[in-house]
C-alpha cells in the first residue's frame, strides 16, 4: 500500500485522541471551569478505583486465552527491554545535559514508561476499522488487536508502578549534609555520655519504650543487666521492617485495583468454565460481565480528558527547558523507536515470533508512544518535578498528532 495511504491509515486514531483532549483543555480554562483541580482530583479517583479495573477486565476476559498467552511470551518481554532501553538513554541524557539530581527519576521515568496502557487500545482496533482490512478480516483483526493492547496494558501497569515509581523514590530524596564543627563535636560528646548514663541504668522491663529524661531523644535502646554484663539491644520488630518494605516498593500501588482487574480477567479467560458462565449472550452471569464492560468503556475517553486538562499547564516554563524536552522527544521519538525496529526485526529474523503482522505492529508501537500518565500521578505523589513534568507531558503529547502518527506508518509498511 502506497505510503500516504498508510499515514491517513495512522492518522485517525490519533485525530479521535486529539479531539477528546482539545475538549478536556477547554474544559479546564477558567472561564469553563468545569475540569477544575478538585473535579480531576475525584475523576482520577474513578478512573483509578472504577474504570481502570473494569477495562482491563473486560479486555483480558473476552480476548485472552491459555493458547493466546503462550504464543504472546514475547510481548511482556519487549516491555521490559524498552524500560531498559529508555531508562538508559535518560541515563545518558541526564549526563549530558546536566540535569538536576531531583529531576534524574522524572526523565527515567518519562522515557521509560511509555502510554502503553492506552494508546494502543485506541491506536490498534481503530487502525483494524479504518485500514479496509489492512491486516485481514476487520472482526478477526479487532478481536487480536484487543487481545494484544489488553495484554499490554495490564503488563505496563505492572512495570510503571514497580520499576519507574521507584526511580523518582529514590531521586526525590534529599541527602542530609553533614558539618563536622565546634557544636557537632560538643553534641557527639553528649551523646556519648547519655548512652553512658542510660547504659548504667537496668530497666525493669525490656519491653519499656520510654527513656529518662537525660538520655538520647529519639533513640530507643533496650537496657538489661545479666550477669552483671551490661547489654544494649536494638528494637527488632518483623512487622515495622516489612511495613517500611512494602513502603519502599510501593506494593500497595503494585497491588492496585487494576492488578486486580488484570487477575480476574486472565482466570476468567483461560479457564473455559468460568467463560461459559460469564461471556457470551446465553452466560447465565453475561448481565454481570456486560454491566462491568459498560464501566470499562468509560476509562479511556475519561482519561484523555484528564490529560488534555493537564496539559494546559505545560504551556508555562517551557521556554525555561528547552535542553531537556529536545532531549526527551529525540530520545522518544527517534532513539527508541529505532532501536525497536532492530529488537523486533531481531525476534522475526530468529523466530521467536509468530508471523502475525498486526502483532508485530503492536511490538513496534511500544517504542513510539509518547510518556505515561501515570509518571505525572507519582511526581504529584512525591511533590517533585510537578512542573517540570506537565512541561514533558504538554511537549511529549503536542509532538504525537505528528511523531507518532509518522511512526505508525512507517510500522505498518514495515510489517506489510
Amino acid at each position: 500500500m502506497e505510503f500516504m495511504k498508510l499515514f491517513l491509515v495512522a492518522l485517525a486514531p490519533l485525530l479521535n485522541i486529539f479531539i477528546i483532549a482539545a475538549l478536556g483543555a477547554i474544559l479546564a480554562l477558567q472561564s469553563i471551569g468545569i475540569l477544575r483541580k478538585n473535579a480531576k482530583k475525584h475523576l482520577n479517583i474513578i478512573v483509578y478505583f472504577v474504570f481502570t479495573p473494569a477495562l482491563l477486565y473486560s479486555l483480558l476476559a473476552n480476548s485472552i486465552t491459555l493458547g493466546s498467552l503462550v504464543m504472546l511470551w514475547f510481548l511482556p518481554l519487549n516491555i521490559l527491554l524498552r524500560y531498559i532501553i529508555g531508562s538508559t538513554l535518560a541515563w545518558f541524557l541526564n549526563k549530558t545535559i546536566r540535569v538536576p539530581r531531583h529531576l534524574h527519576g522524572l526523565v527515567m521515568g518519562c522515557c521509560a514508561a511509555g502510554n502503553i496502557g492506552t494508546l494502543p487500545l485506541i491506536i490498534v482496533p481503530t487502525i483494524c476499522i479504518e485500514g479496509s482490512h489492512l491486516f485481514g478480516n476487520v472482526d478477526v483483526c479487532t478481536r487480536n488487536a484487543l487481545a494484544f493492547t489488553s495484554l499490554t496494558s495490564a503488563v505496563g501497569h505492572i512495570c510503571c508502578w514497580s520499576i519507574v515509581y521507584n526511580f523518582l523514590r529514590i531521586y526525590s530524596l534529599k541527602p542530609s549534609v553533614v558539618k563536622f564543627d565546634e557544636s557537632t563535636k560538643n553534641n557527639e560528646i553528649g551523646i556519648l555520655e547519655n548512652i553512658s548514663k542510660c547504659s548504667k541504668k537496668a530497666l525493669s522491663s525490656i519491653e519499656e519504650k520510654s527513656l529518662p529524661s537525660d538520655c538520647i531523644d529519639h533513640l530507643e535502646i533496650e537496657c538489661k543487666v545479666v550477669d552483671g554484663q551490661e547489654k544494649v539491644q536494638e528494637k527488632s520488630n518483623i512487622m515495622k521492617h516489612l511495613k517500611n518494605f512494602t513502603d519502599r516498593n510501593n506494593l500497595k500501588a503494585l497491588f492496585a485495583p487494576a492488578l486486580w482487574g488484570v487477575v480476574v480477567g486472565v482466570i476468567i479467560g483461560i479457564v473455559p468454565q468460568l467463560r461459559k458462565v460469564l461471556i457470551g449472550e446465553s452466560a447465565p452471569l453475561h448481565m454481570l460481565h456486560t454491566s462491568v464492560a459498560m464501566l470499562g468503556d468509560a476509562c479511556i475517553p475519561t482519561m484523555i480528558l484528564i490529560v488534555g486538562a493537564n496539559l494546559l499547564k505545560g504551556l508555562k516554563g517551557i521556554g525555561k527547558m528547552v535542553p531537556l524536552v529536545v532531549g526527551i522527544i529525540l530520545v522518544m521519538y527517534v532513539a527508541l523507536p529505532s532501536i525497536g525496529i532492530g529488537i523486533v526485526k531481531g525476534a522475526i529474523h530468529f523466530n521467536l515470533i509468530s508471523s502475525d503482522p498486526l502483532y508485530h505492529f503492536v511490538l513496534l508501537l511500544h517504542y513510539a508512544v509518547p510518556p505515561a500518565v501515570s509518571v505525572s500521578t507519582m511526581t504529584q505523589l512525591f511533590g517533585v518535578g510537578k512542573s517540570e513534568c506537565s512541561v514533558i507531558m504538554f511537549a511529549t503529547y503536542a509532538s504525537a498528532p505528528i511523531l507518532l502518527t509518522l511512526w505508525c506508518t512507517v510500522f505498518m509498511w514495515l510489517v506489510l
